[in-house]
């Protein structure tokens, strides 16, 4: 199997910051079935951030296309792309 990689995904929703609770839990509802159809070996959402009418999608995958079938499946938008290369935070210097 190949390795996982770590991507963010933007996405732009209209109005996904004037979603209510009820409404963001069938959103991330229809993207677990997706994922489910899509073959959880080959992407994993870890978690979303909701920014400026936005989405931050938190995902491992095993490359992009594999994250573009998930978004296919669900009818869900990609606005772009990208491969985590590093993760810096306070550990990287010393300080935790």
């Amino acid at each position: 199997m190949a390795a996982f990689k770590r991507y963010v995904i933007i996405r732009d929703i209209p109005d996904i910051a004037q979603k209510n609770k009820q409404e963001l839990g069938a959103i991330s509802g229809a993207s677990c079935t997706a994922l489910s159809k899509a073959g959880l070996s080959k992407v994993q959402w870890q978690h979303s951030y909701v920014a400026d009418g936005k989405t931050f999608c938190i995902y491992l995958a095993t490359d992009e296309e594999a994250i573009r079938e998930h978004a296919s499946i669900g009818g869900f938008p990609i606005t772009s792309i990208h491969e985590v290369t590093e993760i810096i935070d306070p550990t990287t210097a010393g300080f935790a």
